[in-house]
C-alpha cells in the first residue's frame, strides 16, 4: 500500500472515531437537557401504551353498554363514557395504538424515500438533482389537507371495491374490513406529504459532505458511490435528520388526527384521538369529559416531541454548543 493510500485510510478511520465521540458527547448533552428528558417520559409511556395498554384495560374499546350512556368520571369508567356507553379511557389507549402506528408507518415510508432521493440528489447533482428539488417543490406547494382529501375521495372507493372483488373471490373474511383502506390511504397521505423535507434535508447535509476531506479519501482508494453513501455520507449527515424525523413523529400524529377530525383519516371503528375530539366538540358543554381526555393526550404528546425535537437539536448541532 502506498503512502498516499495510507493517509487516505488513516483519514477515514480518523473520521469514524471522531463520528463515535460526537455521538457519546451529544447523548451526554441531551441528558443534561431537562426538558428534552421530561419530554421523553410521555413518549415513552405513549409506546408503552400502544404496546401494552388495550390489554391493560377491563374493557373492550367496542363494547357497548347502553344502560351508562354519557356517564361522568367514575371509579368503573375513570374518564367516562360516549354516547353509546363505550369507556372512553379504553378508546383513549386504543388510539395512541392508532397514532403510533401511523406515525411510526407513515415516518419511516417518507424518511425511507427522502433519504434516496435526497441522497441522489445532493451527491450525484446534474439532473437528478433538478428533478428531485422539483418535485419537492411542486409536492410542498398543495396543500397538505387538501391533498390528503383528494388522496382520500379519489383512492377510497376503487379500493373498497377491489377488496369487495377479492372477497368474492377468495370469501375471505379479512378483505371485508375495509378499515384497512383508511390507514393505507392515511399512510399513503402523510409519506407524500412528508417526504420533500427530509429530501430537502439530506440533499443540502451531502452537498456540505460530498467536498470534504475523508469523501474524497474515499473516491481516490475508488471505493463505488453506493459504498461512500451508505458508509461515510449518510451517517455523517445523521444529526439534522433525527432532528426531523422526531419532529415528524409528532406532526404525523397531530396530521392523522387532523385528518380523522375533517373525516377523511382513520374512521370508525378504528378509535382515533382526531376522531374522539371531533365528537366530543359536539357535547362538550354538557359532557366536558369527552373532549378532554383525547384533547389532553394530543397536547401532552406534541409538546413533548417539541421538547424532544429541541433537545435533539442542541444535542447535535454545533452552532448550539457553548
Amino acid at each position: 500500500m502506498t503512502t498516499q493510500e495510507l493517509s487516505a485510510t488513516s483519514g477515514i478511520e480518523l473520521a469514524q472515531a471522531s463520528r463515535s465521540n460526537l455521538w457519546q458527547d451529544a447523548l451526554a448533552r441531551l441528558a443534561a437537557n431537562r426538558l428534552a428528558v421530561i419530554g421523553i417520559i410521555p413518549i415513552v409511556l405513549l409506546f408503552f401504551v400502544a404496546l401494552f395498554g388495550p390489554t391493560l384495560t377491563p374493557y373492550d374499546f367496542l363494547a357497548q353498554d347502553f344502560t351508562a350512556r354519557l356517564d361522568s368520571p367514575s371509579r368503573e369508567h375513570w374518564l367516562g363514557t360516549d354516547e353509546l356507553g363505550r369507556d372512553v379511557f379504553s378508546r383513549i389507549l386504543y388510539g395512541a395504538r392508532t397514532a403510533v402506528s401511523v406515525g411510526l408507518v407513515s415516518t419511516a415510508i417518507s424518511l425511507v424515500v427522502g433519504l434516496i432521493m435526497g441522497s441522489l440528489a445532493g451527491y450525484l447533482g446534474g439532473r437528478v438533482d433538478i428533478l428531485v428539488v422539483w418535485l419537492t417543490d411542486v409536492t410542498r406547494s398543495m396543500p397538505a389537507l387538501l391533498l390528503a382529501i383528494v388522496i382520500n375521495l379519489t383512492l377510497k372507493v376503487p379500493l373498497e371495491a377491489w377488496m369487495e372483488q377479492l372477497y368474492l373471490e377468495t370469501k375471505n373474511t379479512f378483505f371485508r374490513q375495509t378499515m384497512w383502506v383508511d390507514l393505507v390511504l392515511v399512510f399513503g397521505a402523510l409519506a407524500l406529504i412528508q417526504w420533500p423535507g427530509y429530501a430537502r434535508l439530506i440533499r443540502g447535509q451531502i452537498l456540505s459532505i460530498r467536498s470534504r476531506n475523508y469523501v474524497l479519501a474515499a473516491r481516490a482508494l475508488g471505493m463505488p458511490t453506493s459504498r461512500i453513501l451508505t458508509r461515510y455520507v449518510i451517517p455523517n449527515a445523521m444529526g439534522p435528520l433525527i432532528v426531523a424525523v422526531s419532529a415528524g413523529l409528532g406532526g404525523a400524529m397531530v396530521l392523522e388526527s387532523a385528518f380523522s377530525f375533517l373525516g377523511v383519516g382513520v374512521q370508525l371503528p378504528i378509535p382515533s384521538w382526531g376522531k374522539m375530539i371531533s365528537d366530543g366538540l359536539r357535547m362538550w358543554q354538557t359532557h366536558p369529559h369527552l373532549l378532554a381526555g383525547p384533547a389532553v393526550m394530543m397536547a401532552v404528546i406534541t409538546v413533548s416531541f417539541a421538547w424532544l425535537g429541541d433537545g435533539l437539536n442542541d444535542a447535535l448541532n454545533p452552532r448550539q454548543w457553548k
